[in-house]
């Protein structure tokens, strides 16, 4: 029986994860919860699950919920703001930590797990792009285990030879390939996206997401993200990770290695496939996915990401090889900016402008301790703020 602990319990990734643990009570049991502020969410949550404890990063969302719960007698403890989330992500008795957290906002407690030395399922992409280096120094330091939850990277684990883990250089790779969907604007002109809405912009073909990643998902920048992630998560430089537009989104990500063979992970579009993965690896237990008909898929797509009506991909290879506080810059004026999008106080084709601004406005600096990453956080915040406003 695995104890878990949920970061992020009211969001999809979070979702998915207590409906592969509904599914396996005799495996896993939920000991912490956290979300933002959705209390009425994790008021569900808590009558259902009956963890040890739970926290709100919102203090008066904790209040709201705190008072729900005395008033059905439930007696869980209820936590807030980061020391709650911090708290939720090192209990005593979460053997595994799902770090769920949208952006920056996660970035505290999963270090934290991953210092814990607990089984470490990563859905937190901003993680690994702002302080790959803390994360990975502090998972040999404490023999956590780290597993990708991302479907590509999650993909890519799935085609590594036996006992190779993440962290570790894969032995005859030559390539990484992440697959893309290419997102609702894959087939726009670039005259099309400079009108696109944000609902337009959110209506992922394939996927089921929260709104911040399904923009990114549309921009490309999700793949500029990932490209930082593989980078650290396999031992790989930027130059041997490639993208392919697959907009049917069955294979997950492949792995050519130097005899020529080209590994791939197949599945339905269904974030259940990697959480259960790495809930249960080494083994392998039922998710609810539907089965792959391939004859029914009939025909498999792949083609070149545009970097004309996509520049997100580029900015994010250029961030990945300047290294240092630049993918922390990256990552803050593209939340910054995607939340001025959704908004409605900027295009679709000016948060890869913001982006780039800020970008060219940033000297990156090395990073020595999680002060630094949070400095260049804000610093890069500021800047894509006032672009925005002067956008």
């Amino acid at each position: 029986m695995q104890g878990v602990a949920i970061l992020g319990s009211t969001g999809s990734i979070g979702l998915n994860t207590l409906d592969i643990i509904r599914r396996h009570p005799d495996r896993f049991r939920v000991v912490a919860l956290a979300a933002h502020s959705r209390h009425a969410d994790l008021l569900d949550q808590c009558r259902e699950f009956r963890p040890e404890c739970v926290a709100m990063a919102s203090p008066e969302a904790a209040v709201c919920l705190q008072q729900a719960l005395q008033a059905e007698d439930l007696g869980i403890p209820v936590l807030s703001g980061p020391q709650g989330l911090l708290q939720v992500a090192v209990h005593p008795e979460a053997d595994q930590v799902m770090a769920a957290i949208v952006g920056a906002a996660g970035l505290q407690s999963t270090l934290a797990a991953a210092e814990a030395g607990k089984r470490l399922l990563l859905a937190n992409k901003e993680a690994l792009v702002c302080a790959g280096e803390l994360l990975m120094a502090a998972v040999e330091r404490s023999g956590a285990m780290l597993l990708p939850i991302d479907s590509e990277h999650n993909a890519i684990f799935q085609c590594l030879p036996p006992g190779v883990r993440p962290g570790c250089a894969i032995p005859g790779m030559k390539r990484l390939v992440l697959t893309a969907s290419g997102g609702p604007f894959r087939q726009w002109s670039a005259a099309q996206m400079a009108a696109a809405s944000p609902a337009q912009a959110v209506a992922h073909p394939n996927w089921s997401m929260g709104q911040k990643i399904s923009v990114d998902s549309a921009s490309m920048m999700n793949k500029g993200l990932e490209i930082i992630e593989a980078c650290w998560l396999f031992r790989v430089e930027e130059s041997r990770v490639e993208v392919v537009v697959h907009p049917q989104s069955i294979i997950h990500s492949m792995v050519e290695y130097d005899d020529g063979s080209v590994l791939a992970q197949l599945g339905q579009p269904d974030m259940r496939t990697p959480i259960a993965n790495a809930m249960a690896w080494p083994d392998r237990i039922a998710s609810g996915v539907q089965s792959l008909d391939l004859a029914a898929t009939a025909a498999l797509e792949f083609e070149p990401p545009d970097p004309v009506r996509f520049p997100c991909l580029r900015l994010a290879r250029e961030a990945a090889k300047r290294g240092g506080t630049a993918p922390v810059v990256l990552n803050a004026a593209n939340e910054v900016a995607v939340a001025a999008f959704l908004k409605g106080e900027l295009n679709f084709p000016g948060i890869a402008t913001v982006i780039d601004r800020v970008l060219q406005g940033h000297a990156p600096a090395a990073v020595g301790g999680l002060e630094d990453v949070l400095e260049a956080d804000r610093q890069g915040r500021e800047l894509a703020a006032r672009a925005v406003s002067g956008a």
